[in-house]
């Protein structure tokens, strides 16, 4: 059996059980008990559904990785937290292993990212369980190294082991590491890896004089933004509509507005966007392309209609599909800009600047 049928046939158990404790619980809860009984219950019941919530959006995103979906929602980290937030989750999981882990952050005091932190955070995880798969007693050394580089950062993480037991080919047994830490560790691990190839990174391994292995994987990352109140050119934030029918697109998008020094607001499809935009709240407009009821295109056309001054909204398209013919048609529209996704911080910061400018000095014309 594969490792991804094996992960996800153990999901399946893993739920079928927690949620016949749940059941349990709950016909335990409808008679009669004492105050404290009834809140362990209760208590119980939380964790059961957190721990089901967690090991199924893990298989989802394994199971997005492996068609090449997994959505990375990238926003400003530093890193030094960064590493802080490695070191406490796993002095929880190794606090009973014999196993002790030095984390440790090798790079600029107030160095940071554009990074998923989470995501990033899993990479980490992958490559301290494939050492620790091999180690019963000891010290394993973790470290996040920053250089930075003329076209943003470069990240290294290192995960050293002594043991003389250390793999050295990246294929270790996700059963190993759910034997030694629990199936949501084994999750992680293979998760971890997808991540990386996702985030164009690479890995190698080292070899320790003496014995044992250094694990290491790099990848690079943009820098936020050094002036984010550049987007705004007056004597106010920029208040921008971000309209997507994707949650996870409109966070990243209002994410990366707030870097700029904007507000935002949200509307997940045309018709919502319609509306929001008649209110002449906004100064700009991201808009999606495919969404339900009302498509972006067709939006931007009604937006067009409306009276000055909100008629000339500047609205900047959103789109995966950003060819020159597709662009010629979204301009064609009525709109001013547009985005390609995945969006990257400079190119929409670039963008937003561009249509502002031209909105302020009256250069927004109508279709």
């Amino acid at each position: 059996m594969s490792a991804p049928d094996y992960l996800f046939d153990r999901v399946t158990q893993e739920i079928r059980q927690q949620m016949d404790g749940i059941l349990a619980l709950t016909t335990r809860l409808a008679s009669p008990l004492s105050a404290s009984d009834a809140r362990a219950c209760v208590q119980a019941v939380a964790v059961a559904a957190e721990t089901v919530r967690r090991i199924t959006a893990s298989s989802s995103d394994i199971r997005a990785a492996l068609s090449d979906n997994l959505v990375l929602t990238p926003g400003p980290v530093a890193l030094r937290d960064l590493v802080d937030r490695l070191d406490d989750r796993w002095r929880q999981r190794l606090a009973h292993s014999g196993v002790t882990l030095m984390v440790s952050y090798d790079g600029p005091p107030e160095g940071a990212a554009m990074l998923d932190a989470d995501r990033t955070l899993q990479v980490f995880d992958g490559f301290l369980a494939h050492a620790l798969s091999s180690v019963q007693r000891g010290t394993v050394e973790a470290m996040l190294r920053v250089k930075e580089a003329d076209d943003g950062v470069i990240l290294e993480g290192r995960v050293r082991s002594a043991s003389s037991a250390a793999r050295t080919d990246f294929e270790v047994d996700v059963r190993e590491v759910e034997a030694m830490f629990g199936l949501e560790a084994a999750l992680g691990f293979m998760l971890g890896r997808h991540i990386l190839r996702r985030l164009g990174g690479r890995a190698r391994t080292l070899h320790n004089p003496g014995q044992g292995e250094t694990l290491s994987f790099a990848f690079r990352a943009d820098q936020p933004p050094d002036r984010p109140a550049e987007v705004v050119g007056t004597d106010r934030a920029a208040h921008i509509l971000v309209v997507d029918d994707n949650a996870t697109n409109r966070m990243v998008a209002e994410t990366l507005c707030s870097m700029f020094g904007c507000t935002t607001e949200p509307a997940e499809d045309g018709e919502e966007a319609v509306a929001a935009a008649a209110t002449g709240r906004f100064d700009l407009i991201l808009m999606d392309i495919r969404m339900p009821r009302m498509d972006g295109v067709a939006a931007t056309r009604r937006i067009r209609s409306l009276p000055e001054p909100v008629g000339r909204t500047p609205i900047i398209a959103l789109t995966a599909n950003a060819d020159a013919e597709e662009t010629a048609a979204y301009l064609s529209a009525g709109m001013n800009g547009v985005v390609e996704k995945p969006m990257k911080p400079d190119q929409l910061l670039q963008v937003v600047r561009e249509t502002l400018a031209l909105g302020r000095d009256g250069a927004v014309a109508a279709a």
